[in-house]
């Protein structure tokens, strides 16, 4: 793609649309022309980007005309419905919903991991789930060096990675509990603000996994390349706005220290160190919002083995960021650059 691509953005008006236009701005993305898209809901919605206002127009079959990529943030089922048209329009459709993420031809990338997946130049390139980005930036440095045998790993998950509804109705309970009021119960259907629950995706009746675990084991084996990683994954929600966090046990082939891990992770892209034992400073939702880096803290060996294989390490990663937006746009970025 030689000349500057013009850019589309499907459910630019949702929390992670919104949150495309702001990565494109600050990592001064080339440019030609921008073309917001949403639902009738949304259409006629006013955005200023770049000193410039912009209309918000309703998403149609002819709205990819004239466009080079398309981020689309607007749900599966926009993207099965639209994803396949802008592709035959010609546009590189850059996907972070789940609707072709464990298709055999669609690449699952994670620009830190596994670039080499993007050689093909799929016009349809898929963004993985949020927890699983995050999880797979802290740990592949480390699958470098000892190689991953299993990874036991619990999510504490803020309300971004439901949108901006649910943002607004976790800060609208705390409105309510200071004032003494009905706790708003639209979104989740129950008390979010003080208290933990196990995520609302759709529950496998026989296993008792979730849909958001069960994502996060089938895509991580996929981006790792490795169809028999052991993974079992448990994701609640968290009364946080913003920023996920993650504790994870791996049990490696190879013996792997924590001193050796710490000095891997500080050099890892994507990744910020946060592992301040003295002065209990370790990575946390409110640290990590609005930053790019996957913070890695609490890294320390795995009491219940003794043969040095086992390691444990907390990390907190921007939903919003990392994510989703900044790494579809890093994926833009990638093809780009050829």
């Amino acid at each position: 793609m030689s000349k500057v691509p013009c850019i589309a953005i499907v459910g630019a008006t949702g929390a992670v649309g919104r949150e495309i236009l702001t990565v494109l701005s600050q990592r001064d993305f080339p440019l030609g022309n921008l073309r917001l898209l949403a639902s009738h809901r949304s259409m006629g919605t006013v955005i200023s980007w770049r000193g410039t206002t912009y209309t918000v127009e309703k998403l149609g079959e002819e709205s990819f005309d004239g466009v080079d990529i398309v981020f689309f943030s607007a749900g599966a089922s926009i993207s099965q419905r639209y994803a396949p048209i802008a592709v035959s329009r010609g546009c590189l459709v850059v996907d972070n919903s789940s609707a072709f993420r464990m298709n055999i031809d669609t690449p699952l990338v994670v620009p830190e991991v596994n670039p080499h997946a993007l050689v093909d130049h799929s016009r349809l390139i898929a963004v993985p789930n949020c927890s699983t980005i995050l999880l797979c930036v802290a740990i592949w440095p480390l699958h470098q060096r000892a190689k991953i045998k299993r990874i036991l790993v619990s999510t504490y998950q803020a309300a971004s990675g439901a949108g901006a509804i649910a943002m607004a109705e976790l800060a609208q309970q705390a409105r309510d509990w200071v004032a003494e009021e009905p706790i708003t119960k639209q979104f989740f259907g129950r008390q979010y603000i003080f208290n933990v629950f196990c995520h609302e995706s759709k529950m496998d009746q026989s296993s008792g996994y979730n849909n958001e675990e069960l994502k996060m084991a089938e895509e991580t084996r996929k981006i790792f390349g490795n169809e028999c990683l052991e993974i079992a994954a448990t994701c609640v929600r968290v009364p946080v706005l913003r920023a996920h966090s993650q504790a994870v046990y791996l049990t490696f082939e190879n013996p792997i220290s924590v001193e050796e891990s710490r000095s891997i992770l500080k050099r890892a892209p994507g990744v910020e160190v946060l592992d301040d034992r003295e002065k209990n400073q370790h990575p946390e939702p409110i640290l990590a919002s609005h930053e790019d880096p996957v913070l890695v803290g609490r890294i320390r060996q795995d009491l219940s083995r003794s043969d040095g294989k086992g390691l444990a390490l907390f990390l907190a990663g921007d939903q919003l960021r990392k994510g989703a937006a900044l790494n579809a746009v890093q994926i833009a970025e990638a093809v780009l650059k050829g």
